[in-house]
């Protein structure tokens, strides 16, 4: 998996890069990336990719 703060704009790997949690495609070299955090009530730090605005507004928010 690619460290979700690096540049994902070089040499990326579409089976290494993450995929939009709605739509399941990979999100290599795509101004329109979005990233939503939240940290659990146990600490932990979540995420999920998105590939556009249409995607995360989509997610089915599981938190």
């Amino acid at each position: 998996m690619v460290d979700p703060t690096s540049d994902l704009e070089e040499n990326v790997d579409p089976e290494d890069a993450p995929t939009c949690a709605t739509c399941g495609d990979p999100i290599v070299n795509v101004p329109t990336h979005r990233v939503v955090t939240w940290v659990d009530d146990d600490g932990a730090v979540q995420y999920r990719h998105f590939c556009d605005d249409e995607c995360r507004d989509g997610w089915d928010d599981e938190r």
